[in-house]
């Protein structure tokens, strides 16, 4: 029997045949050796649905968690992009994932809170490369250079994004009131086509309002907010949604032979962020339970209760393409192979399109004026 991997720290997990570093496979639940090809199974079997237990948010934001629920880690901060990018303690240089800048590693070691949660890695790195591929390929106007990155088929980076959760139960009283649409007819002087005048009757929409109050109740359950601000707000929605049924205890092997950025969003932070979608979202209860033709919204009093909170890891995989002397960055959501990035636009191309557009429009006004020369395209004498 082969002894016990011992990682030679959090996310270092030396293969029990050869030594050298094993990586969790996408996919196929498993640490794999690309040295030697030894694989080895996680040991734990996948979470049930809810199970990632909660934890109370008066107790994180009072930084009174206990060392389980806690970590220490070697971070360096991004001076491009400002991403919390860990590093391995024998590493003391590399590129940011996320905007292609040298980062220098800092001696220092930060404490965070653990994750709860992370959900692993579905889609490889070759089929999110053949993706990101697809993507960078169907760009219009695109740089030469670009459409070469995505033939040359450069390696992606995983990384786990960090996200916090939120579960809260609401009770929210409101006053407002309550429109009821009906319509009255009156006498109205037109004049025709022919230049008379004569009268019509038309219906007018009119609205009654009467005063409305009441209260209404809802469970929010697992309300996502991302915790970094290395990409794009709009980079992240759009690789929305996540599966979060597919999230599992965390365990330092899903991590093996990827990267993880920490949160530089704070909990409390997260939870402003978390409250205002909840808002929205009883807003258009009251809007519900007002009922009627329209609603007018004086006041909503919402109490929150049973707040509670997790740390999850959210996987993607990266790439940052420099052109022009800027950082262009792509993302593939781990989970389902969506691409979102930004792009650059080769001035050359849009001045050659410009340039037909001219001497198509030129063209065309060309022949409108030539009065021989429609005859000859309409193959009259």
């Amino acid at each position: 029997m082969p002894e016990p991997k011992v990682p030679a720290d959090d996310h270092r997990f030396p293969c029990t045949k050869c030594g050298a570093d094993m990586r969790f496979a996408p996919g196929q639940g498993q640490l794999i050796c690309d040295h030697c090809g030894n694989t080895e199974p996680l040991t734990t079997a996948r979470a049930k649905p809810g199970s990632i237990p909660e934890t109370a948010f008066r107790r994180g934001i009072e930084a009174s968690l206990p060392d389980a629920e806690t970590e220490e880690r070697h971070l360096s901060h991004c001076p491009n992009c400002g991403a919390q990018i860990e590093f391995d303690p024998a590493v003391h240089a590399m590129e940011c994932p996320f905007c292609a800048t040298p980062v220098v590693a800092d001696p220092g070691i930060s404490r965070r809170i653990r994750p709860h949660g992370v959900a692993p890695f579905l889609v490889t790195e070759p089929q999110a490369r053949e993706a990101m591929g697809k993507w960078l390929g169907s760009l219009w106007f695109a740089p030469n250079g670009l459409l070469d990155y995505a033939r040359r088929g450069r390696k992606l980076e995983g990384v786990y994004l960090p996200y916090w959760t939120y579960d809260a139960q609401t009770q929210s009283s409101y006053t407002g009131q309550r429109g009821t649409v009906y319509y009255t007819t009156r006498p109205v002087t037109v004049r025709d086509q022919n230049g008379n005048m004569r009268t019509e009757m038309r219906q007018e929409a009119q609205i009654r309002w009467s005063p409305a109050s009441g209260s209404v109740r809802r469970f929010f359950d697992d309300v996502l907010v991302l915790a970094s601000r290395s990409l794009p707000r709009d980079h992240t929605e759009a690789l929305m949604p996540w599966d979060l049924s597919h999230l599992e205890p965390y365990q330092p092997e899903f991590l093996a032979g990827f990267r993880s950025e920490t949160y530089t969003i704070s909990l409390d932070e997260g939870m402003d962020e978390a409250r205002a979608w909840m808002d929205r979202m009883i807003e258009r209860d009251v809007r519900f339970d007002i009922g009627g033709d329209r609603q007018m919204i004086t006041g909503i009093d919402t109490t929150l209760s049973d707040v509670t909170f997790k740390h999850v890891l959210l996987p993607v995989w990266t790439a940052a393409y420099r052109f022009g002397g800027s950082s262009y960055r792509f993302v593939v959501n781990g989970q389902t192979g969506k691409v979102q990035g930004e792009r650059p636009w080769s001035k050359f191309k849009l001045v050659l399109a410009f340039l037909a557009l001219a001497l198509a429009i030129g063209g065309a006004v060309w022949v409108m004026q030539n009065p021989e020369v429609q005859r000859y395209l309409n193959g009259q004498p």
